[in-house]
């Protein structure tokens, strides 16, 4: 069990920031031949374990995952920054001091020194870094830059939907239902893990990543000197799916039409018109008439944050959810 501590300073401090690193790292964590995805990830697995198989360039990933060894030193995750480009992010990687490689490996992988997986790191830090980064961007470019427009859209909304809640509704609010694993009962946020750690309140700062590849492994990053970075699951996952056949018995369908019945049920929480795109495999033309019609007859609502309009179900459109389809809509994110 991991404890993190949050005063009034730290919770102030606290940030959610994008890192597509990390998914990419918990998407490779994910098509390992000991896991076994579920829906919506079994398409994606499928082809990824094609490029995980047979591109040889990807030697610096699979010497780290050889053997049945599954966990990776945070230091070869730099400290997320929020940005989208995981290039940026893979030069941070190339760039890691390589004193805290050596301590880090020293620590995570002790009496391992001799082990060939992890030599590199010991007697070449930067070219061992440099390796690494080369693999992740090859397997980011073969299994994840195709969908990456759609993850970028769903972890953007995850990021601008939380900062709104944290900003309107407090910290309560921020933590509630942020992954199963983890738990907030004021002043602790308590993080399901193998390990046992403490961390009082002002050691570090936290920075929460949401990640649509969550479910490959939950990410508690610890060794950073200054930052404890958690990551949890973005909503809309499905958006990785092939289009699922209608159900033969929709009554929401049969009075709203079909696609209409699919955005009122995806609105679960506030997403934009491409958002909803993404995830109905529908083009944003026609979900943005679905939404006009929705709008009008007051089943769904709009506000805008920035320069996105996100959609949301009214009281009245949960209620016609809950009685024509028999879907509670409970916990809706305002």
């Amino acid at each position: 069990m991991i404890r993190i501590e949050l005063d009034e300073a730290a919770l102030g401090a606290t940030r959610i920031a994008m890192s597509p690193l990390r998914d990419a790292f918990c998407a490779l964590h994910l098509q390992l031949p000991a896991r076994s995805p579920s829906w919506p990830y079994q398409e994606w697995v499928g082809r990824a374990r094609e490029v995980w198989r047979e591109d040889d360039r990807l030697r610096p990933l699979w010497d780290l995952f050889a053997d049945g060894r599954y966990e990776v030193s945070d230091f070869l995750l730099p400290r997320p920054v929020g940005t989208p480009d995981v290039h940026e992010e893979l030069d941070l990687l190339r760039a890691t001091d390589p004193a805290f490689v050596r301590a880090q490996a020293a620590v995570c992988y002790p009496g391992m020194a001799d082990e060939p997986f992890l030599r590199p790191y010991l007697t070449d830090p930067q070219a061992a870094c440099a390796a690494l980064a080369d693999a992740y961007a090859v397997w980011w470019e073969e299994a994840i830059a195709p969908c990456w427009p759609v993850m970028r859209r769903l972890v953007e909304d995850e990021v601008l939907v939380r900062a709104r809640t944290f900003a309107t509704e407090g910290v309560d609010a921020l933590f509630s239902g942020l992954e199963g694993r983890a738990r907030w009962e004021r002043p602790v946020l308590e993080l399901t893990k193998y390990l046992d750690a403490e961390y009082a309140a002002g050691e570090r700062r936290l920075v929460l990543v949401p990640l649509v590849f969550a479910e490959g492994c939950r990410l508690y990053s610890t060794d950073d000197p200054d930052v404890l970075a958690v990551s949890f699951q973005a909503r809309g996952a499905a958006a990785l799916r092939e289009p699922a056949e209608p159900a033969a018995e929709d009554r929401l369908g049969l009075l709203l039409g079909r696609g209409r019945a699919a955005v009122l049920r995806e609105l679960a929480g506030p997403l934009t018109t491409a958002g909803l795109a993404d995830r109905l495999h529908l083009a944003p033309s026609t979900v943005s008439e679905h939404l006009s019609l929705l709008t009008g007859a007051g089943v769904v609502t709009r506000h805008r944050v920035g320069r996105s309009v996100y959609y949301q179900l009214t009281d009245t459109g949960r209620s016609l959810l809950a009685l024509l389809a028999g879907e509670g809509v409970l916990g809706a994110v305002a």
